[in-house]
């Protein structure tokens, strides 16, 4: 090869270099915000960026400055703990919490925080809450009044969060449940409960009883006074006329009754057997 197709070559490889570096540097000058997403810029000069990257492809400075990516989506968290009641009752009550970080509050919380802000301050600003919450109420009424104790805690934990420059889209309380000891008085007070229920209806149905057997008593009373009565106005004929309807019953039974047999009067009851 002679030595001008070398130093052409030489040439092409060299632009080939200069075109690869330059590529290489324009691609890390390059970063994407996807959607639901927000960036803040880390300066190694200035340090963190007040500006608020939104969506898109941006530039930057290689190796001086960096993208840190949040995401501003609403993210669903479950927060357990164990406190006591107002009446010293142990209550172990789960929350779950829709949060994201304030856009505008971005450089703060990254700064102050960083990006796993959720995992650093909302646990321990849920149990602070839920303790002081909860030891405003009784056990029973945290069972009575379940919508008043969650609009309580959601009140004061978002203005807890928004201190921290996050925000809480919902909370919501998932699993209530007490203390062995307070599960079972609530158990022996429902039973004792129905007992007294089914002790006051056999009250009230004795009470019944016994007014029905005196109006009955009343009303047989009243009967034989005025059968008394009626025997004394009457005299015989009334007797006279009990007994033919005495009689009257009588034969009309006897009419249905099978094997019997009507004899007139003037035959003798005695059939003539012969000897």
């Amino acid at each position: 090869m002679s030595a001008a197709a070398q130093k052409i070559f030489g040439r092409l490889g060299q632009l080939g270099v200069a075109v690869a570096v330059a590529g290489g540097v324009a691609q890390s000058a390059l970063y994407n915000v996807d959607g639901g997403q927000r960036a803040v810029i880390f300066d190694r000069f200035s340090g963190v960026k007040n500006e608020i990257v939104g969506e898109g492809t941006h530039f930057l400075i290689p190796w001086v400055q960096r993208p840190i990516i949040f995401d501003i989506r609403s993210t669903p968290r479950h927060v357990s703990t164990i406190t006591g009641s107002k009446d010293l009752q142990n209550v172990s009550i789960t929350l779950r919490i829709l949060h994201r970080p304030e856009p505008s509050k971005l450089p703060s919380i990254y700064l102050n925080i960083g990006q796993d802000y959720a995992e650093r301050v909302l646990p321990s600003i849920t149990n602070e809450i839920l303790k002081a919450v909860v030891a405003q109420f009784d056990a029973h009424e945290m069972i009575t009044q379940r919508e008043s104790v969650s609009n309580r805690v959601s009140v004061e934990l978002q203005q807890r969060a928004k201190q921290f420059g996050f925000l809480l889209d919902d909370i919501s309380i998932t699993h209530l449940s007490f203390g062995r000891e307070f599960t079972e008085a609530v158990e022996m007070k429902q039973v004792a409960q129905q007992e007294a229920e089914k002790a006051r209806y056999l009250v009230e149905k004795a009470e019944q009883m016994k007014l029905a057997a005196i109006t009955t008593a009343e009303g047989d009373a009243q009967a034989s006074k005025l059968l008394a009565k009626a025997f004394s106005e009457a005299g015989d004929g009334l007797i006279e006329l009990r007994k033919i309807e005495a009689a009257e019953e009588i034969a009309e039974r006897l009419s249905k009754a099978k094997n019997v047999a009507y004899l007139p009067a003037d035959i003798s009851p005695l059939l003539q057997l012969p000897a």
